[in-house]
């Protein structure tokens, strides 16, 4: 029920599971073996799979910290969008890649749930799309040190408030791995 009338392909959205990013993340090897599960059913199924990249003076370009993880590939042909703030949308191409590809339903996987997922969840459904966060896909690191909840809490109450996003016109909502139905609305 995206409001894109003329979008109707789903993709899935790939962010930041890089070695720096998800090194030392709460329960990395699962989640990235999550990902990677959803990444062959996507392309098994013929859906688009669109990769973002962070990079900023922590996590310089180019470095094996800035690399994507050594599990996953991008595809030759699967867009890879390169950003330096935590929106995904904000400053980079991903909005004209997703024109281009007909998606207004994203499936959104991959790292930090409290900074980069957060931010792309909501600048996406801002912008109209329909948005369903995968709730065993996305990981964090321990920021207890500074405040924060223990990371499973942190994805814990990501998951919660998620599924219960409304806005008119747009669906949003969470589901496990096995729950993603790439043609189905959440």
């Amino acid at each position: 029920m995206t409001t894109f009338s003329d979008r109707p392909n789903t993709a899935l959205l790939v962010i930041d599971v890089q070695n720096g990013v998800v090194d030392g993340a709460h329960e990395r090897d699962a989640v990235v073996a999550n990902i990677g599960s959803l990444v062959e059913r996507a392309r098994a199924e013929r859906v688009p799979v669109v990769w973002v990249q962070h990079s900023d003076e922590g996590l310089a370009r180019g470095s094996d910290e800035w690399l994507i993880v050594p599990e996953l590939a991008p595809g030759g042909s699967e867009p890879l969008v390169e950003k330096n703030y935590g929106d995904s949308f904000e400053n980079t191409a991903l909005e004209s890649v997703l024109s281009g590809l007909g998606v207004g339903r994203l499936v959104v996987v991959g790292a930090q749930t409290d900074a980069c997922i957060r931010s792309t969840l909501h600048g996406a459904f801002v912008r109209g799309y329909d948005t369903t966060l995968v709730g065993d896909a996305h990981t964090t690191e321990d920021q207890t040190s500074w405040g924060a909840p223990p990371p499973d809490q942190v994805i814990a109450h990501t998951n919660l408030y998620w599924n219960y996003q409304t806005a008119p016109g747009r669906t949003a909502g969470t589901v496990e791995t096995k729950d993603v139905d790439f043609a189905g609305a959440p």
